[in-house]
């Protein structure tokens, strides 16, 4: 399972006693350990989700008459029954000076807003809403980047308990509205632009094209962000500024919605076909957040948080949750690497004690050279988290090594479908190389076989076996479930099939192998592609790889794409250390039969490899939707190649 039975990394008895957790346990579950605190939560979820519930002081209107309801249906199971609350009530529960957001860019741009200017800013834009006409379940939408006005454009539509929705601006016009078309959005917030790795991107005409595709829409805010400004629309245009100024002074107000009233959809990746809009409710989300930040993050009131994110991916959702906490939030918008170091350097500037990340970002700051640990005063910095794909063994080498030794680094792992985790930091326990630390509390997760039987120390599906908070309210457009029920129930009927090939180990930590569709199985034998991408990358001639199964008659081989370092040839010899080093240290079955190299491998908007398309284009079969990806040219590389 792992490479060493020795943990990288323990919290000190300082830091468990000072733990959020520690308290959780104290009050609920006293003299637990955290394997006996989760078996508790998943067996007595009502218990449970009521201490998350009272622990975390969630504000409400209307107590629930019930905690859950019936919890033997999977879907169907109901939450917080007769409840009402608000989410940017939750969200807005402080009101100081104390830093509520702190927005940097790549042009060395600051701001900064207090929780008493947030909520000021949340109330005119509400009051600006209502008299736009919007009501409970209407749909507001965001074309922006990870600015502070997309936060209040957020919490301003929650406040009157409208559907928020947002795409960040590298989707293009056609992507856009296929997420935004679904939806039917009565009012969308845009800005002309932003800058990416040293470059102006205008985005005035992809705006221009969104809205003549958006018939719904009545309302247009132009948000003001750079050299751009977006000075017409087919519809009543209104400017960001003019638009507080007419209302300022408005305290906020907010409406009592029901535990489940929808509140954000969020989008499937869509490389499959249109993204399926997953439709997620405020008081499950809420929750579901809550319990995260205070006890897997371990989140106080001091803190200082950033994560790597945009508007077009759930762990900007995840942020922006965070203000419930009362910290700071860290908002970065730019390329990770216009300056090499770019991240580090703010994280150093901004005194930053929690720092969210992908693995992807890690292994290219490593090829890249980057050591903190000799540049940097990291010393504010006690924990990192990192998801979006599996982070390898290596990956925590290199953050122990290069970034910081005293630090718990939580790889964590979810996702759009939940808005949340599955896997979670434990901040009191120890961490492990190459795997992530334990299950999350109140998600009773198990690994199945193809076959439905649960598995200990063996690789299989990722199911959930009762039910959560945060499940979605359901898909948008799907009235009878059925398209819900399809995604995640069909293969192992009443449990959650969330489409991770995963192992769990006797001490509860669990390694995340990749996607199961994307799972490769040449003569039967089953294999994560992200077994095979960490033996490819540690040479440093591969900047990133991307492995398929090509069929060939019954049965699949595997083909192997690299992209290679600057002035790197693959030649044979190249070629021979890679397929020597996959049969050493993974499997000889999993040698690939071709390895070519590539300029480029597509990936989703959200940042993450587009396995099933790659697969798709070597068989000459279509991509049904190259706009779901960043570098949809990209793909134009692996047709025809066998």
């Amino acid at each position: 399972m792992t490479d060493t039975d020795a943990p990288l990394w323990q919290p000190s008895a300082q830091r468990i006693a000072d733990a959020n957790l520690s308290a959780f346990i104290a009050r609920y579950r006293p003299g637990a350990d955290y394997a006996q605190l989760y078996d508790w939560s998943v067996t007595e979820l009502q218990a449970f989700w009521r201490a998350v519930w009272e622990f975390c002081g969630i504000v409400h209107h209307t107590p629930p008459r019930a905690v859950l309801e019936d919890a033997d249906r999977m879907p169907g199971a109901r939450w917080f029954v007769g409840a009402t609350l608000n989410f940017a009530e939750n969200l807005l529960r402080w009101r100081d000076d104390h830093p509520a957001l702190v927005f940097r860019d790549e042009t060395g741009s600051r701001r900064e807003l207090s929780h008493a200017e947030l909520a000021a800013q949340v109330g005119a834009l509400a009051a600006a809403l209502r008299d736009f006409g919007v009501q409970p379940g209407d749909r507001v939408a965001g074309y922006l980047p990870n600015i502070p006005e997309a936060v209040v454009a957020m919490l301003a539509a929650a406040s009157v308990g409208a559907i928020w929705s947002s795409c960040s601006p590298d989707f293009g016009a056609r992507a856009v509205l296929d997420r935004f078309g679904q939806i039917a959005p009565k009012v969308v917030f845009v800005c002309g632009g932003y800058h990416y790795n040293g470059k102006a991107q205008d985005r005035r005409a992809a705006v221009a094209q969104i809205l003549a595709g958006l018939p719904s829409t009545r309302h247009v805010v132009a948000v003001p962000y750079g050299p751009w400004r977006v000075e017409s629309a087919p519809v009543a245009l209104h400017d960001w500024d003019a638009l507080l100024d007419a209302h300022a002074g408005a305290a906020p107000q907010f409406t009592p919605l029901p535990f489940d009233h929808p509140l954000y959809v969020l989008y499937s990746s869509g490389t499959t076909g249109v993204p399926k809009g997953i439709v997620h409710g405020a008081g499950g989300t809420l929750l579901q957040h809550q319990k995260e930040h205070v006890l897997h993050t371990d989140l106080k009131r001091e803190d200082r948080l950033i994560y790597f994110t945009t508007t077009g991916w759930m762990m900007w959702n995840w942020l922006a949750s965070a203000l419930a906490v009362g910290c700071t939030l860290i908002l970065y918008d730019g390329a990770p690497f216009v300056r090499p170091a770019e991240l580090f350097d703010v994280a150093e500037q901004e005194r930053v004690t929690v720092f969210g990340t992908s693995a992807k970002y890690l292994a290219a700051a490593e090829k890249a050279g980057v050591r903190p640990v000799r540049t940097h005063d990291l010393s504010a910095l006690r924990t990192l988290l990192s998801t979006g794909s599996p982070l390898a063994p290596e990956g925590f080498d290199y953050v122990y090594r290069d970034v910081k030794a005293d630090l718990l680094l939580a790889s964590i792992s979810g996702g759009t479908d939940i808005c949340g985790c599955f896997i979670a930091a434990n901040p009191i326990g120890p961490v492990y190389r190459g795997e992530l630390q334990a299950r999350a509390l109140g998600m009773a997760v198990r690994v199945y076989d193809e076959a439905g039987r649960e598995l200990i120390g063996e690789k299989g599906e990722l199911v959930c076996v009762r039910p959560f908070p945060s499940m979605p309210v359901g898909f948008w457009n799907d009235p009878d479930g059925s398209r819900y029920r399809a995604a995640y129930f069909e293969k192992f009927p009443g449990a959650w099939c969330h489409g991770d090939y995963v192992a769990l180990n006797a001490r509860g930590g669990m390694v995340v192998y990749g996607r199961s569709d994307a799972v490769l199985n040449p003569g039967g034998v089953r294999i994560g592609t992200a077994e095979l991408y960490r033996e490819v990358e540690r040479h440093p001639e591969v900047l990133e790889a991307v492995a398929v199964g090509h069929e060939v008659g019954d049965d699949v081989e595997v083909v192997l794409f690299v992209r290679l370092a600057p002035g790197v040839v693959l030649d044979e010899a190249l070629q021979r250390r890679l397929r020597d080093a996959i049969r050493a240290n993974v499997s000889p079955r999993h040698v690939p039969a071709h390895i070519l190299a590539v300029p480029d491998i597509p990936r989703t908007i959200s940042g993450k490899i587009a396995e099933l398309a790659v697969r798709e284009a070597i068989h000459g079969r279509p991509v049904k939707n190259l706009d779901a990806l960043a570098n949809p040219d990209a793909i134009d590389h692996f047709r025809g190649v066998l």
